[in-house]
């Protein structure tokens, strides 16, 4: 049974490495890519470009730039620095989420580690994370989500120590609740971390719960109110205000059904973990933060969510399900001497329960399989596997977890012709003469153009009653812009409206798979034409 065992584990080892390679193949592809891959890259860099000038994100959307951005400032003030190197690029924003994604990794491995002194499946729960199909989609982004997810990691590992013999319990504390506010004012939605480890904290020791989460509320608070008197209010209609979106059942519960048939298997291991803790053990953090965070993906039912949303429960996932592989392996259980808990000792069912659990996490290994099916590395191994896009996938990538709402379309690699279409796109703005209205931010940014407006903040503006088109459509009207580019449609339907009516189409440019519309003023000829 052993020899078994240790052939499985290293099957696993090695499934997971392969896994993770796959993963840091496509960072180190899309990494330099110039332009925009997901469509609000460039606003997120953009949001750099402007606290690295002194402006501010977070301003009146109904007035010229018409600029807002819905994302608190945290990862764009670690860009300003490179900003300022370097000018504004992708590739240092998607090098500092990518890197995020690896430092989350290690913290993983840590916790699995620190609690069996497992190496082997410390590193399996590590690349566990990375080999999800959710963190390869969006990992190498410039987008401030997994960034969180680091941050809130980090914070709920380094307190689940914290009352260790030999540890300096209020420096740990102080420095997990500080990590819980970098991470609140990275995104949102780290609000549910706070909550499950102010709340595991009031468990273990009330008074210090109530201490660190005072000083934590006070301390966002605080910086809430700074930003409150600095953008003239417009920092509450922008990050608050305007992320009030329509709810869509059938998205959360495809999502839903999606990550459970990824991740399942890895789920199923977390619940018995969960189980274990709560008639045989004490609750951890981990436990209390699975449950909250899982409870949280609910959210991802919001008009503009997606997956990332299911990425803070998979890193709690992660590290459970890793301590209960390597709990059943070196049988670190603490069990009471009844019927029940013979089947978890060694000496009985011990390794078979050890067996089940690696198979289970191989089983995750097959499931979240995915290729790219370009690049002269790529393409020949997918052609001598005999492995194609699904048809539902318009991309060169085969990813068996099929499309649905929500799902991050992304992972393939870029072309060489990606390249040159970009540079299309640029060369002609570079021929226009005068202001750049772009769903991509990124071109703005490309060929030294200010950026203006951010398309899909408006329309979620918009559909709030909190943006006022009328003085945007006045300069669409009197031929403002020089050139606008649409990619999807994303600007409020007034504002399109306007585009189609005052604005020809001149030419269409493929690229990453988008067809980038190209308008500009319509003349009076082509008027008369309609």
């Amino acid at each position: 049974m052993q020899r078994v065992l240790n052939f499985a584990l290293i099957m696993l080892f090695g499934m997971m490495l392969v896994h993770t390679l796959v993963y840091l193949a496509f960072g180190a592809a899309l990494i330099p890519f110039p332009f925009d891959y997901d469509q609000a890259e460039g606003f997120e860099l953009n949001n750099a470009v402007l606290l690295a000038s002194g402006r501010c994100p977070y301003c009146n959307n109904d007035v010229f730039p018409f600029y807002g951005s819905g994302y608190p400032p945290l990862f764009h003030i670690l860009m300003v620095p490179f900003v300022k190197l370097f000018g504004p690029q992708f590739w240092y924003g998607r090098l500092m989420i990518f890197g995020a994604t690896l430092v989350t990794a290690l913290a993983i491995a840590w916790a699995v580690f620190r609690d069996s002194r497992h190496r082997m499946i410390a590193t399996i729960a590590g690349l566990a994370f990375l080999s999800s199909n959710y963190v390869y989609h969006i990992g190498p982004l410039l987008r401030q989500h997994l960034l969180m997810v680091m941050f809130e990691t980090l914070a709920v590992v380094i307190i689940a120590s914290a009352f260790e013999p030999g540890i300096k319990t209020r420096r740990r504390l102080f420095v997990a609740f500080a990590l819980l506010l970098c991470a609140g004012y990275t995104k949102q939605l780290a609000y549910t971390s706070c909550i499950a480890v102010s709340f595991w904290l009031f468990l273990r020791n009330p008074r210090a719960a109530i201490q660190y989460s005072l000083g934590l509320a006070l301390a966002a608070g605080a910086i809430f109110a700074l930003l409150m008197l600095v953008t003239d209010g417009h920092w509450w209609i922008n990050i608050i205000a305007a992320n009030q979106n329509p709810y869509r059942m059938d998205q959360f519960l495809g999502l839903l059904q999606q990550f459970l048939r990824l991740h399942g298997w890895l789920f199923a291991l977390a619940i018995g973990m969960v189980v274990y803790e709560m008639y045989f053990d004490r609750l951890s953090v981990f436990s209390i933060w699975f449950v909250a965070a899982f409870i949280n993906t609910s959210a991802a039912g919001k008009w503009g969510a997606g997956d990332s949303y299911f990425v803070t429960a998979l890193a709690a996932i992660c590290i459970l399900s890793g301590i209960f592989l390597a709990r059943s392996i070196t049988s670190g259980r603490h069990l009471p001497g009844n019927y029940l808990s013979r089947f978890l000792k060694p000496t009985t069912g011990g390794k078979w329960l050890a067996l089940s659990a690696t198979i289970l996490f191989l089983a995750y290994g097959i499931s979240v399989f995915k290729l790219p099916t370009s690049g002269q590395f790529f393409a020949p191994i997918a052609s001598a596997l005999n492995i194609q896009p699904l048809p539902s996938w318009r991309y060169p990538l085969y990813d068996p977890a099929g499309w649905t709402v929500g799902y991050a379309v992304t992972g393939h690699l870029p072309s060489q012709d990606d390249y040159v279409r970009g540079w299309e796109i640029v060369d002609a703005i570079e021929q226009s003469d005068g202001l750049l209205l772009s769903e991509d931010a990124g071109f703005n940014l490309r060929s030294g153009r200010e950026v203006i407006a951010n398309a899909i903040h408006l329309k979620n503006l918009w559909e709030n009653g909190l943006f006022d088109p009328t003085e945007l459509i006045k300069r669409i009207r009197s031929h403002s812009f020089a050139l606008v580019i649409i990619r999807a449609g994303l600007f409020p339907p007034p504002v399109m409206s306007a585009i189609h009516s005052d604005y020809q189409l001149d030419q269409i440019i493929s690229m990453n798979g988008f067809d980038y519309q190209l308008w500009k003023p319509r003349t009076s000829a082509s008027a008369g034409d309609e």
